[in-house]
């Protein structure tokens, strides 16, 4: 028994795989995504329109940023 709880134990310690880099450059965010499921979650939630030249990282506008950010974490996508 004390085995399996030293296990469980590092398991709840280990850190989640990040999704999206978050990149703060003052007026514009750049979210850059490193998961196939952030990828996926890009195609499927944010428009090709706009400035994204190196997509699917995306070039955010400051006003825009923390709604974007809310709605990856909604679905699950873990941020850093």
């Amino acid at each position: 028994m004390h085995h399996s709880k030293a296990s469980s134990n590092s398991e709840a310690t280990k850190a989640p795989q990040v999704d999206v880099v978050i990149e703060n450059h003052n007026t514009i965010f750049l979210f850059r995504p490193l998961s196939e499921s952030a990828r996926a979650w890009i195609e499927e939630n944010v428009s090709r329109d706009g400035f994204h030249p190196d997509w699917p990282t995306l070039v955010v506008e400051h006003r825009y940023a923390g709604n974007l950010a809310a709605g990856m974490q909604a679905d699950g996508l873990v941020l850093r």
